[in-house]
């Protein structure tokens, strides 16, 4: 098989299907239908290179299985596990899926790359120090209308990519392999109904993370607080000594958010509040804010930092009514991790047998790792090659593409030779 010619068609193929989720929705799993346009055509695929238990269910997951291999003669550890490869089929609902134009730029060598469509926002390796990493090889980006879909069609390109390869090479020797697209990973949903005792794995692996031989291993833990502001309307003519505004005050309660604690001023280990949603008049008020750190102990001090923000305010108004809900999203899943070594040890030895070497990262934000380890499913992150998710300057290499199918198929080999 041609691996690159292979993962990059579909790689392509996959990225032009909208399958943009949708925050807030409720009444409905997923929260958009088309992300079950990919999911049907996923089905297809599977079924052409012949996978089993194929099955896309009411939710929108696509599960399939590829038996284990071991041919005549190969030396195989006593006890083999079944490995889960996942990747999310959603995109980020912020920027726009739909009509993206895929751009292959042969044969980088340094520069910015131009977007016809961002004619004032280039990717530059100024802003994109990894583009170094790249001279003279092929780098994939859009016209700049829309995001490319990397996070994490790279992903579905990758894993399918591995499987079409075994099932089409009887020669190479693999365990029982679980395949599992989801949908809602964007929108914090993407395992919200996953049946983990129906997938029946051992441990998996997401294929969601960034540059090429990362090995991911830890997540933010991560809240997100409601804070509603109940104000006092009346006539702004006659408003003195009567009026509480609440959309001035959750303006002032924003303020005292610290610069330094703030997604665009923060980056490694940093935690940060992110003040994201604002809604509201005079009567009521609301602002919804992401809490992130490595910790929960570092969740706890950013929700003693709001908490003391609602009691300034209420030191200097006291009609006014403020109410914080706090939601809880996911975990660090090192806490788990830590607990499976050889899960994480064995993809940095996968890496380091394709030629590469393994970097160890702490995402800063969630896959759905974080959530499938803490019910049970040991998940770290693998790379799947691309850069500046959920922006229209999003880019990645080929050569990404193909190498995470490689720490893939080598991660494979790992487990033939060691099992579980």
């Amino acid at each position: 098989m041609d691996i690159r010619k292979e993962v990059l068609e579909r790689f392509l193929r996959y990225v032009k299907i909208d399958t943009q989720s949708k925050e807030g929705v409720e009444d409905r799993y997923p929260s958009t239908e088309k992300q079950l346009d990919l999911a049907r055509l996923l089905v297809d695929e599977l079924k052409q290179i012949g996978l089993a238990d194929i099955q896309l269910d009411d939710n929108g997951y696509v599960t399939a299985s590829l038996e284990e291999n071991i041919p005549a003669g190969t030396k195989a550890a006593d006890k083999l596990p079944t490995i889960g490869l996942l990747a999310h089929m959603d995109t980020y609902p912020e920027v726009s899926g739909k009509d993206v134009k895929p751009i292959i730029h042969e044969n980088y060598q340094g520069g910015d790359i131009e977007l016809s469509a961002l004619p004032d926002k280039n990717i530059s390796p100024a802003d994109n120090p990894d583009l170094k990493k790249y001279i003279g090889q092929d780098i994939i980006t859009t016209d700049g209308s829309t995001l490319l879909g990397a996070d994490d069609k790279a992903g579905i390109a990758e894993i399918m990519t591995l499987v079409s390869m075994l099932k089409a090479d009887p020669s190479i020797a693999h365990p029982r392999i679980r395949v599992g697209f989801t949908p809602d990973e964007e929108v914090g949903n993407g395992t919200k109904y996953f049946d983990i005792k129906a997938f029946a794995a051992d441990l998996a692996y997401t294929a969601d993370g960034s540059g090429i031989g990362e090995v991911e291993d830890e997540t933010f833990c991560a809240d997100s607080a409601i804070v509603t502001f109940t104000g006092i309307d009346v006539h702004p003519g006659y408003a003195k000594d009567k009026m509480v505004n609440a959309v001035r005050l959750a303006a002032n309660f924003v303020s005292r958010i610290p610069e330094d604690g703030l997604p665009e001023t923060t980056d490694g280990r940093q935690d940060y509040l992110h003040p994201y949603q604002m809604s509201g008049n005079v009567t009521e008020a609301k602002i919804v804010i992401l809490k992130r750190s490595f910790s929960e102990e570092g969740l706890a001090k950013m929700q003693a930092r709001l908490d003391r923000a609602r009691q300034e305010i209420l030191e200097n108004e006291a009609r006014v009514k403020i109410e914080i809900k706090v939601n809880e999203s996911y975990r660090n899943m090192k806490y788990i991790l830590d607990k499976h070594p050889a899960v994480v040890q064995n993809a940095e030895e996968a890496v380091r047998r394709i030629g590469l070497t393994p970097v160890r990262m702490a995402i800063r934000g969630g896959t759905d790792g974080a959530r499938l380890s803490f019910e049970g499913l040991p998940t770290p992150n693998l790379s799947a090659g691309g850069y500046n998710f959920h922006s229209p300057q999003e880019w990645i290499p080929v050569i990404g593409l193909v190498k995470a199918v490689e720490v893939l198929k080598a991660l494979m080999a790992v487990y033939v030779e060691k099992g579980i």
